[in-house]
């Protein structure tokens, strides 16, 4: 069984999610760790709880979702994971980063992309691939149908859903996404976002505002 640890990053008060089993060893999805103190709370909970990164992935490649992907990769050796649609993403934030007042540590590239369908595998446990653009051009959702959960990035959110007013977004393919990739999984299924509370397909099927005017 997969537990899951959410750490609450920087100003845009981004999670970021480390998921681990009972192997110990485990995935760390969207570090957007910035200051030292966000830092140290990932380092000290991998140590204290023995466990081993084996891998690395992003939902996406916004600079709140990636400011900590050079101290993973210094801290653990391992390079991100993500679609490859995002990397064009990745390779902007240097450019805006000063603007929005944040020393950007330069992320290194991945070695391996990411396909639109398929899974990512660490200790006994599989990610399923969900490919949902909108928010960003080639967003990636990870699936635990056996623990009934998504890591959801920026796609789908408790009442709401991503903004779509960034480079790469698009709100109507943000809209099919969910509809066709997010809402067609059981309504029990519960959606971890990139920022806010958790909820449930089966809640935002019934309530979320876009969705039900």
């Amino acid at each position: 069984m997969i537990q899951i640890q959410i750490f609450v990053n920087n100003p845009y008060q981004e999670n970021s999610y480390i998921l681990y089993d009972e192997t110990k060893e485990c995935v760390i999805i969207d570090p957007g760790m910035y200051t030292s103190a966000e830092q140290n709370e990932v380092i000290n909970f991998i140590k204290e709880e023995g466990l081993k990164p084996v891998l690395f992935l992003n939902t996406h490649c916004h600079i709140d979702h990636v400011l900590g992907n050079k101290f993973i990769f210094d801290n653990y050796g391992l390079k991100p994971q993500f679609h490859k649609g995002e990397l064009p993403v990745l390779q902007a934030v240097p450019a805006y980063a000063p603007q929005q007042g944040f020393r950007y540590e330069l992320s290194p590239e991945p070695e391996v992309f990411l396909p639109e369908t398929g899974f990512v595998n660490f200790g006994n446990s599989s990610l399923e691939l969900v490919f949902a653009p909108g928010h960003s051009p080639a967003h990636l959702c990870f699936l635990s149908r056996a623990d009934k959960f998504l890591i959801g990035g920026d796609v789908l959110f408790r009442g709401s859903i991503g903004r779509t007013d960034l480079p790469g977004g698009d709100y109507q393919t943000l809209i099919n996404s969910i509809q066709n990739k997010v809402f067609t999984l059981p309504d029990d299924i519960v959606v971890y976002p990139g920022h806010g509370p958790e909820t449930t397909v089966g809640y935002e099927k019934q309530y979320n505002p876009f969705f039900n005017r």
